[in-house]
């Protein structure tokens, strides 16, 4: 976090004091200072200030159109690619503003991975799925090792090691999702962005998707957007909810969940709206 000059008034999120979760600077991947985005000068989030902690998984919970998505965005600078967007604040990658001038939007995409609520494999096979990344990055290295790696890690390798030429469109829902993650992961990302991605999945099929989440925090740091509050607790370590595009709580999941400090927060996952 940046040093307040004297006399400087505190922000929102400041003035919130303990429904905002701080964390060590050295344990700390992704911070944002009172960051906002607006769609031709609308606000869709405001003045959002948090922190995503190393290897931990953070889920963005609240009502639809809260914001939730539209920041999760910001995170890689999708929202680039919106005409009529606009970012103010900072979101800062280990201290760097990813919206500085010389900072390069592709290189921000690599090491911050985005998987999307809808499977959207390329109609390709399976492994220039994977490949896809390498190929256009320059990658140097064994590309099959990488693609089987990265099969294995998103838990795909034994469902499709015998099919890798086939067209990835004809696997399951599920299967599609995961080859988005193993695309993803190829690429070795750092932070992996991850928008709804169980909703268009059956339970048995989410329930992989959730296993893998948990798994996959060992080695990356996750931020889920979920409208299902009870997969935010399964797999969650920190949540924040989300409201009208502000943020209004943010701390450990369990705490959150049985004794919330904000009374929205209280109403929302009590099913009083939303």
């Amino acid at each position: 976090m940046t040093e307040r000059t004297s006399g400087q008034q505190p922000t929102a999120a400041e003035e919130r004091g303990d429904s905002i979760i701080q964390f060590p600077a050295s344990e700390t991947v992704l911070t944002t200072e009172s960051l906002g985005v607006l769609y031709d000068g609308t606000s869709a989030v405001e003045d959002i200030t948090l922190g995503i902690p190393r290897n931990r998984v953070v889920a963005f919970i609240g009502p639809s159109g809260c914001g939730k998505s539209t920041l999760l965005r910001a995170f890689n600078r999708m929202n680039d690619l919106i005409p009529g967007a606009r970012v103010v604040g900072r979101a800062l990658y280990h201290g760097k503003d990813l919206y500085d001038p010389d900072v390069d939007p592709v290189e921000v995409r690599r090491r911050i991975g985005m998987v999307f609520q809808k499977p959207n494999p390329f109609p390709k096979s399976i492994y220039d799925n994977v490949a896809f990344g390498l190929r256009i990055n320059g990658y140097q290295g064994s590309i099959e090792e990488r693609v089987e790696r990265s099969l294995r890690a998103a838990a795909l390798w034994d469902e499709v090691k015998h099919r890798l030429r086939e067209s990835a469109l004809g696997l399951s829902g599920g299967q599609q999702q995961r080859l988005c993650i193993a695309r993803a992961l190829a690429v070795q990302p750092e932070i992996l962005l991850m928008d709804e991605p169980a909703s268009a999945l059956d339970p048995i099929a989410t329930s992989r998707i959730e296993d893998l989440i948990d798994e996959l925090k060992r080695d990356y740091t996750i931020v889920i957007v979920t409208h299902n509050m009870q997969q935010a607790a399964r797999v969650s370590d920190y949540t924040a909810f989300l409201y009208l595009g502000k943020l209004i709580e943010y701390g450990e999941t369990d705490r959150l969940f049985t004794n919330p400090k904000e009374e929205r927060t209280e109403q929302y996952i009590t099913g009083r709206f939303g």
